[in-house]
């Protein structure tokens, strides 16, 4: 005898594999858009392309072969975002793929009817990507990044890796920060005064805004940094931001282990590189028929953190047995 739910899943299963009989059958070389937000020469952005492509490819759609990708790299630029945006749109593809909340916002200025797949946004429904996780409901679904309360947890973590801060600054850019910086900040405030650090918010635009913050956050002792994720800017100026950490003696923790693999103290996120493998089963059932407003926007299952001795050692710091416990990298 076969069970109700048994049959009800044999019946899933058959919709499916007709699905993937007819996308495999009518031999049409898809085309899908790919917006970057980070710099085409980054070895961190282009290892989490790789892991994104190498994830389409073990599902049937390797670039040349059943898909065409039309890659465009941003390098944290607004403008150029919306450039590539309305090129990419303009190319009709099956999908458009994003790594980034202001390259989703201006694909989504651009269109609202080609199917769109986000990773690493952190808030699609505060941004009106999604309506909301569980069911999107429009031409956008994909993978957040974090929740707001991962503020708080950063705050925690650079008061336990430098326990004589007085006031901590959080950079990011507003133009293209997840809610122009808002998402994190009511969580990074709360934290930083249970801490009893003064919490500094510190909108950034320019690499003469990211010197005027560090350099005054140096100025006096107990001076320390959060950098927030916030669509490429920051990743594209990490290199001036540590050097200018390090000349100032500031003590920072980074959203992104490429950050502490370049020099900096302490990181720690969701595993972006996992987070772009996982979204290309989106892609994949898009092109063989379903639909983003049918596909539950996914959280990161996958978290990492990346410490560097040699950096807390100049800035004086003693890393707690805590930290190098929990951490999953320890670079010395």
């Amino acid at each position: 005898m076969i069970r109700r739910r048994e049959f009800i899943a044999g019946l899933g299963n058959v919709a499916t594999w007709s699905m993937v009989a007819q996308a495999q059958q009518d031999g049409r070389v898809r085309r899908i858009g790919v917006l970057i937000s980070y710099d085409e020469n980054d070895p961190e952005a282009k290892a989490r392309l790789s892991a994104f492509t190498q994830a389409l490819s073990d599902l049937g759609w390797t670039d040349g072969g059943k898909v065409r990708m039309d890659v465009r790299w941003a390098a944290g630029n607004i403008d150029q975002m919306r450039m590539f945006a309305k090129e990419l749109v303009e190319l009709q593809p099956d999908v458009i793929y994003s790594n980034s909340t202001p390259g989703t916002a201006a694909l989504q200025q651009e269109t609202r009817t080609l199917p769109i797949v986000f990773a690493t946004p952190a808030d699609p429904v505060g941004d009106g990507f999604v309506a909301s996780l569980a069911r999107p409901g429009g031409n956008i679904t994909g993978f957040a990044s974090q929740e707001e309360a991962m503020a708080g947890k950063w705050a925690e973590l650079l008061t336990e890796i430098a326990p004589g801060l007085k006031r901590v600054a959080f950079m990011f850019n507003p133009e293209t920060a997840s809610g122009s910086g808002s998402h994190f900040l009511i969580s990074f405030e709360t934290a930083a005064r249970s801490a009893k650090v003064t919490p500094i918010a510190a909108p950034v635009r320019n690499d003469a805004d990211i010197e005027t913050v560090i350099t005054s956050l140096g100025r006096e002792a107990g001076g320390g940094l959060i950098v927030m994720p916030d669509g490429g800017f920051t990743n594209v100026h990490r290199r001036q931001i540590i050097l200018l950490a390090a000349q100032n003696s500031i003590p920072a923790l980074y959203p992104t282990s490429g950050f502490v693999r370049d020099g900096g103290l302490l990181s720690y996120g969701p595993d972006r590189a996992d987070i772009m493998r996982r979204s290309a089963s989106y892609v994949d059932r898009i092109l063989r028929g379903e639909k983003p407003a049918d596909l539950p926007v996914q959280l990161p299952t996958k978290f990492e953190m990346v410490v560097n001795l040699k950096t807390a050692k100049a800035l004086g710091l003693t890393v707690p047995p805590s930290i190098l416990l929990r951490a999953d990298e320890i670079i010395e």
